[in-house]
């Protein structure tokens, strides 16, 4: 009998519950239960929905222990204690989700408010009043994070007041507060709030201190693999859960998951995007680069698994390509990929990372906006605007990993694009092409694979490190390659039109 592993996976646009099977040579998914996840705006606010979110993690939760799937594997190890005779059940469960956002609780343990949305427009010129305060490099030399207007410490410091606050929790670890009554902070979500210092793996006190941040409101650290604690009988009774079923702190920032469940050998010479909503575009280090050249490339570095680094950037990602289709109102986007691919290359080409496409909001003007402010004719019809998208992210991803290597100091020679947006094939043979490396596709619930493996060797099944882990994900997931094509001198030229020298 393999483990049965709940992986609880939130995205910013989706939420979903899978079932992983993990155990002798098996690594399987099962969807059990998906639902929306999305912003919403009340008056001048916008806020996440963060009890839906908890109820429909736990109608998820209900639907996987009871989800009936063949299992042919051999046990490697005993069933866990409570699990019924018929094989249905769960051994674990898991959260991640992305990063910077939280709750707050009071002293008894009460949320103050639903957590607001990174996209929301309270930080606007926040982080330059923090800079004030500590410099740039000073920031970075601690936490060695990337510069965004949104992270936890501009959130933090955009608060009215934090007098009644007892606890904060990332949104993961407020899940977790919630099935179980144990809080605590996951290292690598931490990792992302721009307090807490990279190199000692821990809050930095002094830092919270300079910023405002009274330090009793930063809960301990945990590491991912260390059970949080059984579910709350109360909780377990109403969705039909096991009360002895542990939850286990995973990599809770998806990414540190995704990355988890990246297919690459350890001789490897890899590079990563983690692609979805976002995309993460980055290296696996075996330690921090705090660098003067990193921070001013404005890279960031996030915890992982295993003491491992993330270095990466964030790219805008499909958001652009997700809002255009909500404007347009058609899901039909099989078609409009098929139309792009066919679209003359290079016609119209924007930064994705320009602040004009970080809010909700008409993309398809945005671009348009973008296209007048840069002297470009707009996008001829639908598939253009698509081709577009596609094509400035591919740009993105090769001027963002031709960085890396310079700071890191890192050859690559192979890309693995994992997530969601491996499924979209024209764009990873555009990421292929402006690289001129070859790309990797799949799997696309990485996330979901990294949190069952990681809870899977928490219980016990023989993984013991991240080669391990991914040698199981190569050998049960089909990956797709995509080999450079093109002339890399059109790429150069398409990449000074939109970057210059920057």
């Amino acid at each position: 009998m393999s483990l049965r592993l709940a992986a609880v996976d939130l995205g910013a646009s989706s939420g979903r519950v899978m079932l992983g099977q993990v155990g002798d040579g098996k690594l399987e998914l099962t969807e059990a239960h998906r639902f929306w996840n999305g912003p919403v705006r009340l008056r001048n606010t916008l806020y996440w929905d963060i009890l839906s979110l908890y109820r429909e993690t736990l109608i998820g939760l209900g639907k996987a222990a009871r989800l009936q799937v063949e299992d042919r594997g051999a046990s490697l190890h005993s069933p866990t204690r409570g699990r019924p005779s018929d094989g249905v059940g769960l051994d674990g469960v898991g959260i991640d989700s992305w990063a910077v956002d939280y709750g707050l609780l009071d002293s008894d343990g009460r949320l103050l408010g639903n957590p607001v949305h990174y996209r929301d427009a309270r930080t606007d010129g926040v982080m330059e009043q923090v800079l004030r305060t500590v410099p740039a490099d000073e920031l970075y030399a601690v936490t060695g994070l990337q510069q965004l207007p949104f992270n936890t410490v501009y959130q933090l410091a955009a608060e009215v007041s934090l007098e009644q606050v007892k606890t904060f929790l990332m949104i993961p670890d407020l899940l977790g507060y919630w099935l179980t009554g144990r809080p605590g902070a996951e290292a690598t979500n931490a990792s992302t709030t721009q307090l807490y210092d990279v190199r000692s793996r821990t809050w930095s006190e002094a830092l919270a201190r300079r910023v405002g941040v009274p330090v009793g409101l930063l809960p301990e650290i945990r590491e991912p693999g260390e059970v949080i604690g059984p579910i709350l009988p109360a909780v377990a009774e109403e969705f039909g859960l096991d009360p002895a079923t542990p939850v286990i702190a995973v990599g809770s920032h998806d990414t540190a998951s995704s990355v988890v469940a990246v297919p690459a050998a350890e001789s490897d010479r890899f590079a990563y995007i983690s692609s979805g909503t976002w995309s993460l575009v980055g290296l696996e280090l075996p330690a921090p680069v705090l660098t003067e050249a990193a921070r001013q490339a404005n890279f960031t570095n996030e915890g992982g698994v295993d003491g491992r680094t993330r270095f990466l950037k964030n790219v805008m990602g499909l958001w652009i390509l997700q809002e255009c289709l909500r404007v347009w109102a058609t899901d039909d986007l099989v078609q409009l990929l098929k139309e792009a691919a066919a679209a003359p290359a290079f016609a119209v080409l924007v930064d994705p990372d320009d602040p004009v496409f970080l809010a909700p909001g008409n993309m398809p003007a945005r671009i348009e906006e973008f296209c007048a402010r840069t002297g470009q004719e707009r996008p001829a019809g639908r598939a253009a605007y698509v081709r577009c998208v596609l094509e400035s992210l591919a740009l993105a991803y090769r001027r963002t990993l031709r960085q890396a290597q310079d700071v890191a100091g890192r050859e690559i020679e192979v890309v693995h694009v994992i997530g969601g947006g491996s499924q979209n094939e024209l764009l990873c043979q555009l990421t292929a092409d402006a690289c001129g490396l070859p790309v990797l596709a799949g799997p696309v619930e990485a996330s979901a694979l990294g949190n069952v493996l990681v809870q899977a060797r928490a219980l016990g099944e023989p993984l013991p490190d991240l080669a391990a882990m991914r040698a199981l994900v190569r050998t049960t997931h089909r990956l797709r390659r995509y080999e450079p094509q093109g002339k890399p001198a059109d790429w150069d030229a398409a990449e000074s039109r939109v970057f210059g020298t920057r």
